[in-house]
């Protein structure tokens, strides 16, 4: 009996001496939201700061989310990196705001407001919308394009095509600095995260990353990343490490997208829009167009927006994919969540089998998946999810030298806010 009890009483230790990290590893939810909000109002205030006292016309809405395991991720708007115009002051007479556009070229020292800024005035109106504002700025651009000179504050000057890869480059600069001078100096205010989990920002924010050509000749968008792990942080604050140090330390991805493609990524979108019709998905399924960029020396990214059902009348919906109609609002929501676990596993097997047939992805670069998943308020499934895996990755699984689940492994998956 004492044997008995005492290997009962070694296997009860050893439990305890296993899942002892799991226990240390618990996170208290309102401190990390606390601590998170915080800091995404430091990130915001230090960006804005490097743009001086000008207030940019698509308001800087910086929003964030901790996946355990992974870290925490802060997203700017999608293309802020490239910004059009932004606005300056208040109201003017008539309830006219200015529209400025940097085209990069210099102004004399005097001039009463930033060098290379062209300024247009429009209204606000009860009527209006900013799309019709957005269109008046265009139609004036559109104009000072031409070889015919615009007053610049009573001062004729001579426009000439706005620079916007430029902009775009100078901009990048500066949101890096303010990135990296966040991640450095306050990225300890996170408490909470494990050695081995990150932080990033990131200009994959939710706007669309489509919007910005409908009004200027922009093709190539940017894809910015800049991130840190905690356990260098945590070297750089025990003093282990110095500032110059830890700043080589952080990580940057600053690439843009490229004009010309290889079919073979075309092929896939198409495959992927197959996959998922609604009338051959068991899961969710996507309406539109599967849009991706091709990004320099960094790989492609897809972008899917998945949806569960249609919503008919009196809040009832119909499911297709489940074959199911006239179901009301919690059993949606039920049959959603359901089906969210199916939809990841197969999401994730799909990029691998269909995947490696880009034969034009390098070794180095990557295939992400940048998914929004179906509104589902209350179910408990991530709003986004995004699935990265390497090229050389996929060419070894192809080749039969690493199986499916080593594959599966070798792919990092980040998952958004639970709904």
């Amino acid at each position: 009996m004492k044997n008995r009890f005492q290997f009962w009483k070694g296997v009860v230790w050893m439990v305890l001496m296993v899942s002892h990290p799991l226990f240390a590893q618990k996170v208290d939810e309102q401190r990390m939201q606390r601590d998170i909000a915080v800091a995404q109002n430091v990130l915001s205030t230090l960006i804005k700061q490097q743009f001086d006292q000008q207030r940019m016309f698509f308001p800087l809405e910086v929003t964030a989310n901790y996946q355990p395991g992974y870290g925490v991720t802060f997203y700017l708007p999608a293309d802020f990196t490239t910004p059009i115009s932004f606005a300056v002051g208040g109201m003017g007479m008539n309830g006219s705001n200015n529209v400025m556009i940097w085209d990069g070229s210099p102004e004399p020292a005097d001039a009463p407001q930033p060098p290379g800024v062209v300024t247009y005035s429009y209204s606000y109106g009860s009527s209006d919308s900013e799309r019709e504002a957005y269109d008046r700025a265009r139609s004036e651009s559109d104009r000072a394009r031409g070889n015919n000179t615009i007053k610049l504050a009573g001062k004729p000057t001579k426009s000439k095509r706005l620079d916007m890869d430029s902009v775009r480059d100078a901009y990048n600069l500066k949101v890096i600095e303010a990135a990296k001078m966040f991640l450095v100096d306050y990225g300890d205010m996170i408490t909470q995260l494990q050695p081995d989990e990150k932080i990033i920002v990131a200009n994959q924010g939710d706007q669309p990353r489509v919007w910005v050509n409908q009004y200027f000749n922009t093709p190539q968008r940017t894809h910015l990343s800049v991130e840190v792990t905690k356990s260098d942080l945590t070297s750089y604050k025990q003093g282990k490490v110095n500032r110059d140090q830890v700043l080589a330390k952080v990580k940057v991805v600053n690439t843009q997208t490229m004009e010309a493609v290889e079919p073979d990524f075309e092929l896939l979108s198409s495959i992927f829009n197959s996959l998922y019709r609604i009338d051959l998905s068991k899961t969710y399924f996507t309406e539109d167009k599967i849009y991706f960029e091709r990004l320099k020396d960094y790989g492609v990214v897809y972008y899917m927006q998945m949806y569960s059902g249609i919503e008919t009348e009196y809040r009832r919906f119909a499911l297709p994919t489940l074959g199911l109609e006239d179901v009301d609002l919690a059993t949606r929501n039920k049959k959603v969540a359901e089906l969210y676990p199916k939809f990841e596993k197969e999401m994730k097997e799909n990029i691998l089998d269909y995947g490696r047939t880009l034969k034009s992805l390098k070794d180095d670069e990557n295939l992400i998946f940048q998914i929004k998943l179906t509104r589902c308020t209350g179910c408990g499934i991530p709003t986004t999810l995004e699935c990265t895996v390497k090229g050389s990755v996929l060419k070894d699984f192809n080749a039969g030298k690493i199986d499916k689940n080593a594959a599966l492994g070798k792919m990092s998956v980040k998952k958004g806010a639970n709904q």
